[in-house]
């Protein structure tokens, strides 16, 4: 029977003795409600609820995996509706433009796997493409590749192990859409950027029932220690500007969407509109989303696409919003992982280290001074020290890990890191727009040679440049962010923009050469030593204890840095150390043409790491006396241990 629990909630709700349907549509008078048998449809009115805004109603005997629509009378015709709630779609039987909606019952045996709770300074994140990064793997079974249920299967999961990581980060997933402007070009939009039904998982990951297979996918994940956070679109909707489609929201209630003071969309998105969460329905809308994948679906965390969209106020961002303390105060939402690309392309759209606390915000900063610093023969040294060392100009050392920085080198928008040290330029004449898309600004480097080369001094210099970038991600302050196809090595042929490129280009090969496998195998390695060496540091330089710590920024005679030196010095030593007398760390750079001879005034150093070689003994370190040579363009981290350990 209905309950008031179930009128409350919005979309299908299905119950043993049929289902509700609810849809909130203030700016339709008579809605309908179809229910599809054999594509046969049948019709029931909706009654109206809350003043008008609100239509529902209950159907006996109606079970799970029902296909249903919304549906109007215009001039006689009839427009088909799509549910903005739906948690499953299908194609319309009647409508080959729309999508229709399938009743889910929510229900799932969890077999009592918890959800792994990894602290937040422990958290390293995995970006991955639920097609793209299996889609080649030939060890999975072929049914398995490219569907949610292969990054669940034990060969992915050892390589997820293996790597280190603890969360995986998943581009898109919810049912979207193909922009007009693609299917003219015969492309399709594979990031996923286009969502038309935020609640539901799309059919193109799997193989019988999206709901249950990620639901499947994420409690094995979980029964490994392994972290799901899904990046959400909440921004826009794939209904995009006046003269777009019509789905959902356009006509069941138009002020989803801002308005400029012409009554036109606001296009603060890139994408013809702009979800406006000031507007109560809207935000009770994505609230019941985030819930929906957290309690039914046991998510970590969320990864919001233009995060600042979410906090505007017409023009202006304000982050005491009803978005952001909404969430606050959520019981159900208030302790996950939050995630913001802290950006929009509106007025006041850059908003980085302005988000609440207990918001981890993507740091453009770190990406642009570490590429600059080891490309551009070290290119902004003081800007590369507060950097490394969690962007405490931003995000106050006081407060972390509850608010600090994402760290990345690379993301899925822009250059791999195989190709950001490889082209010089991009090549997006693939997507159809005359390469006139993707950023222009990549801070990147051929080295030489444009693109592919048997040239193996060029090589080694890529080589060796991949992993002083990763090597300075891994031992810097804040939370690593890896593009999980950059352990393949994975080149997209200079494409920095490959939202549209559901091919080779965006799939990475898992039959590894040499350099790739000797690459994987390090960045493996130094994953390791991340979490045995760096962690402590981390810990201690967070919170009210990190006054307490020791760092010098040394020049190579083992000088400390001057203020002129900022500007002069390309070369740089930091040594930071664990209370008065714990254990220390060295991380010497050079990112010149030249080798660099460091000075290190103590003795007894361990090598853990020097980038001028592409494996790492881990057996037993090297011990380092009190002079340490660095080839050019390369970088090397020592570790001392402090008395207190000595003496045990």
């Amino acid at each position: 029977m209905e309950t008031l629990l179930t009128k409350k909630k919005q979309g299908a709700v299905v119950t043993d003795d049929g289902c509700y349907f609810s849809i909130h549509a203030p700016q339709i008078n008579q809605i309908q409600l179809a229910i599809f048998n054999n594509d046969e449809p049948r019709f029931f009115d909706m009654k109206h609820t809350d003043g008008g805004a609100i239509h529902q109603c209950f159907i006996p005997n109606v079970t799970e995996d029902t296909q249903y629509s919304f549906c109007r009378k215009i001039k006689g015709s009839t427009q088909w509706l799509l549910d903005p709630c739906a948690k499953k779609v299908t194609r319309h039987p009647l409508c080959k433009k729309m999508l229709a909606a399938v009743t889910v019952k929510d229900q799932f045996d969890w077999q009592d796997v918890e959800r792994p709770s990894i602290q937040r300074d422990e958290t390293l994140i995995y970006e991955l493409h639920a097609k793209g990064f299996s889609h080649l793997n030939r060890d999975l079974p072929e049914h398995l590749r490219g569907k949610f249920l292969g990054l669940c299967h034990p060969v992915m999961i050892s390589h997820f192990k293996r790597t280190g990581v603890t969360t995986l980060q998943l581009m898109p997933i919810a049912a979207s859409i193909d922009e007009a402007h693609l299917k003219s070009k015969k492309l399709t939009n594979f990031w996923g950027y286009n969502p038309v039904a935020w609640n539901a998982p799309d059919n193109r990951f799997a193989i019988n029932d999206p709901v249950d297979e990620l639901k499947t996918t994420v409690r094995e994940l979980h029964r490994e220690g392994i972290e799901v956070i899904l990046d959400v679109v909440y921004n826009h909707t794939a209904e995009s500007g006046e003269p777009g489609p019509v789905f959902h929201y356009k006509a069941l209630d138009p002020l989803f969407y801002l308005h400029g003071y012409d009554g036109q969309f606001q296009n603060f998105t890139g994408c013809g509109n702009t979800i406006d969460l000031s507007h109560p329905p809207a935000l009770k809308a994505v609230m019941d989303s985030l819930r929906y994948w957290v309690e039914e679906f046991k998510i970590d965390g969320f990864r919001f696409d233009l995060a600042a969209t979410l906090g505007r106020r017409g023009e202006c961002f304000d982050n005491a919003g009803g978005f952001f303390q909404t969430i606050y105060q959520d019981p159900v939402l208030s302790g996950i992982k939050l995630v913001a690309e802290p950006w929009d392309i509106g007025p006041d759209g850059y908003q980085l280290g302005h988000f609440p606390m207990g918001w981890l915000e993507c740091n453009d900063k770190y990406r642009d001074t570490l590429r600059s610093y080891w490309h551009f023969n070290g290119q902004g040294l003081g800007e590369f020290a507060t950097r490394i060392m969690g962007s405490r100009d931003i995000f106050s050392a006081s407060v972390w890990p509850q608010k600090s920085s994402v760290n990345y080198i690379t993301y899925h928008d822009g250059f791999t890191l195989q190709d950001l040290v490889s082209y010089q330029q991009k090549h997006n004449a693939d997507n159809g727009e005359q390469n006139r898309d993707g950023h222009g600004d990549n801070r990147s480097c051929n080295h030489g040679v444009e693109g592919r080369t048997d040239n193996q001094s060029v090589v080694a210099l890529r080589e060796r440049q991949k992993r002083n970038l990763i090597a300075s991600l891994l031992f810097s302050f804040g939370v690593p962010h890896l593009l999980a196809v950059d352990s393949l090595s994975h080149s997209q042929g200079g494409n920095n923009n490959a939202y549209c490129q559901d091919n080779n280009v965006s799939w990475p090969e898992w039959e590894l050469d040499n350099n790739a496998k000797y690459f994987q195998t390090w960045m493996e390695a130094v994953i390791s030593l991340r979490k045995q060496y760096m962690m402590p540091f981390i810990r201690a330089f967070s919170g009210a204890g990190r006054h307490t710590n020791r760092v010098e920024w040394l020049k190579q005679a083992g000088q400390p840095m001057e203020w002129q030196d900022w500007e002069s010095e390309r070369t740089i030593a930091l040594h930071i150390g664990i209370g008065q007398d714990g254990n220390s760390l060295m991380i010497l750079a050079n990112p010149t043409a030249d080798a660099a001879s460091f000075s290190l005034l103590e003795n007894q150093w361990e090598l853990l790491l020097d980038t001028r070689q592409s494996s790492i003994n881990k057996v037993a370190p090297k011990v380092v006396d009190n002079r340490f040579e660095l080839i050019p363009h390369s970088m090397a981290i020592l570790f001392q241990r402090g008395k207190a350990e000595h003496s045990l």
